[in-house]
């Protein structure tokens, strides 16, 4: 599989989000970054998510679904939202720092998907391949492609997606919307 982004530029990546949480936890501030000191490539307005895994699970997971800013400037404000400001769980202490394994998803721009029913989108969808944003009355959520690794079958992927979103696990009606992503993943375990 392509890789959009040189090794250099992935290292660079983990350790902006590392050094966002770890200056957080010094400084209780969000990280200043001068993007001239970076590679041009990190420049890019994208859009990311950062995932925190302790122990092989979830910790934090917070991002961006449209890009509006440098990719640089994005990882660092994610992965000090996940570990800091995700809803579902405390903050990251000193004590869980060196446990956390950071997982940066770069996405690609969102694009929509035309369907006739709930069957015609399943049979759409790529396991593994896409990630989701479902959007119905107000209502938004959205699964990134490592999530088809627990919800493999893409009926069960979409109505956990639903679920998320806020609606019944069943829930059907002809003004949902559905826009399909793909990521690059950026993964490092801190040893």
């Amino acid at each position: 599989m392509h890789q959009e982004y040189a090794e250099q530029d992935r290292k660079i990546l983990l350790k902006l989000a590392k050094d966002s949480i770890q200056y957080a936890l010094s400084h209780h501030a969000m990280m200043d970054v001068t993007l001239d000191q970076l590679p041009e490539k990190l420049h890019e307005t994208r859009a990311s998510f950062v995932t925190l895994l302790m122990d092989h699970s979830l910790r934090g997971c917070i991002g961006s679904l449209i890009a509006y800013q440098p990719l640089a400037l994005d990882v660092v404000k994610n992965a000090y939202s996940a570990a800091f400001s995700d809803p579902r769980f405390p903050a990251v202490s000193l004590q869980e720092v060196d446990r956390i394994e950071i997982h940066i998803s770069v996405l690609s721009a969102l694009e929509p998907i035309s369907f006739e029913s709930e069957e015609d989108l399943i049979r759409q969808l790529r396991p593994g391949v896409d990630g989701l944003v479902l959007t119905e009355q107000g209502m938004k959520g959205t699964f990134l492609p490592s999530v088809w690794e627990s919800l493999p079958k893409p009926k069960n992927f979409l109505q956990h997606l639903k679920l998320k979103a806020g609606l019944p696990l069943n829930y059907w009606s002809n003004t949902i919307t559905v826009e399909r992503y793909t990521t690059e993943s950026i993964e490092y375990e801190w040893t």
